[in-house]
């Protein structure tokens, strides 16, 4: 059986997976492995639980809280606020643990709940599979002063406003930037804290209505962003995603910069500052290499990790690293954040601009981004690729001819039969044609289809 909790958290499609019934027992179990196993000195647990704007988070968010109250939980509700907000209020309340309700990238018929320990930190799989386990098994309900009570986080957004304004190494005066905030969670605080920071702001994408997050807009849709950039002769522009965890930039002139050329200008600046761990930055296999031959320039190294901003979080926390992040534009700053916050690595990045009077396009072009090509072979038996040794000399053979202006990556689906051939190399010729070479060689070599005929 799979699992219930993906990458991150519990996602589907509202009043399809998530139901409301399916939201109050979740939250229930929840309650039991967060809360009460971990409380030992007879004090009711507290979480904080918050939201992006769709619409089906107002029922699931009641029925988390239902769900909590019901156990003897006490309810810190902060509203529609940012994922990187609830995790920074659960730290910054003591509280027990978080919730947040939201579905991230995703379109607005679907959402997903997702868990904070003590602290703001994300769950280990272990601890996933706790809640997982509890949820069929009977309740301990209590009665009178016992049940959990619920109250609203007035000042949720403040305290993270300020947070934000108390990390940045400059003021934004003087700079004009436009932010797109995705119809999301970041539609209140991130014009807000821009504006505090002495910016001169446009915005766009910030009128949620419950439908009509990441509809064209937000870091997944880039277009209307670049336009605005250039109309409105703004500095950059910052793209957030639903619950704003991710950030990426367009520069002056309407290019976009990913979260590789983000995590390039941050690193040097860091090292610069000397705040810099051990002159590492963590980032996945799928960053490009011209991130990793640009920073090694600088003496920095990029220590890799499995796809996911869970496992980047992971080895910073391990090793106390204090940048880390993905292309995407999830960037963690673990001296500031316990997770990937859009609206603090946007500011971080404007200060950057505002602190060294450099437009973004030349600080981006501080890295080469070498031309990537990514393939989808399906129908192939994908557990087979490290010891199918026709796969594994193709490979070689690619990583010799390319030597360090290019490299290869094969990553197989976590949910389909289909190999992930992903080439990067000095031209994009070169690139499509090995990444087709290598495509055919695991069509041929791992197809499923001859094992079914066979």
């Amino acid at each position: 059986m799979s699992r219930l909790f993906g990458t991150d958290g519990v996602r589907g499609l509202a009043n399809g997976l998530l139901t409301a019934e399916f939201a109050l027992q979740l939250a229930q179990a929840a309650a039991v492995v967060l809360g009460h196993r971990q409380v030992d000195d007879g004090r009711r647990p507290t979480a904080v639980i918050a939201r992006d704007p769709r619409a089906s988070g107002e029922f699931i968010s009641a029925a988390v809280e239902a769900g909590l109250a019901s156990v003897g939980v006490d309810v810190y509700n902060a509203g529609v606020l940012p994922t990187p907000a609830a995790a920074y209020l659960v730290a910054d309340l003591k509280a027990d643990f978080g919730v947040m309700i939201s579905a991230s990238h995703n379109p607005a018929p679907d959402n997903g709940i997702k868990f904070f320990a003590r602290g703001g930190h994300k769950l280990p799989d272990e601890v996933e599979d706790q809640i997982e386990a509890e949820m069929p098994l009977p309740r301990v309900r209590p009665t009178g002063a016992g049940i959990g009570r619920i109250q609203r986080f007035s000042d949720a957004e403040d305290r993270y406003v300020l947070h934000l304004l108390q990390t940045l190494p400059a003021r934004l005066d003087g700079l004009k930037v436009v932010l797109d905030c995705a119809h999301g969670a970041a539609s209140g605080c991130s014009p807000q804290v821009f504006k505090d920071a002495g910016a001169d702001i446009v915005v766009i994408g910030a009128e949620p209505d419950g439908l009509n997050i990441n509809d064209g807009v937000g870091s997944t849709h880039l277009e209307k962003l670049q336009a605005a950039v250039v109309e409105h002769g703004a500095d950059l522009g910052i793209a957030h995603d639903g619950d704003a965890d991710r950030c990426l930039a367009v520069d002056e002139n309407g290019a976009v910069v990913d979260g590789d050329q983000i995590m390039t200008i941050l690193a040097l600046a860091l090292k610069s500052a000397g705040k810099l761990k051990d002159n590492v930055l963590v980032a996945t296999v799928m960053s490009n290499l011209g991130m990793k031959l640009a920073l090694r320039e600088a003496g920095i190294r990029v220590e890799e990790t499995a796809v996911g901003d869970r496992y980047v979080l992971e080895n910073m926390r391990a090793h106390g690293y204090s940048l880390g992040g993905e292309q995407s534009g999830h960037v963690i700053f673990l001296d500031h954040a316990t997770t990937g916050d859009g609206v603090l690595t946007g500011l971080q990045l404007a200060a950057q601009l505002a602190s060294t009077g450099k437009p973004l396009s030349e600080l981006a072009a501080q890295m080469h981004r070498l031309p990537q090509v990514l393939t989808n072979v399906r129908d192939v038996d994908k557990a087979a690729v490290p010891t199918n040794a026709a796969v594994q000399q193709a490979v070689a053979e690619a990583e010799a001819a390319l030597g360090e202006t290019g490299r290869v990556l094969l990553r197989p689906s976590g949910t389909e039969p289909v190999v992930r051939v992903m080439v990067e190399a000095a031209d994009m010729d070169t690139a499509q044609a090995t990444a087709e070479q290598l495509a055919a060689v695991v069509k041929k070599h791992l197809s499923l289809e001859e094992e079914l005929a066979s």
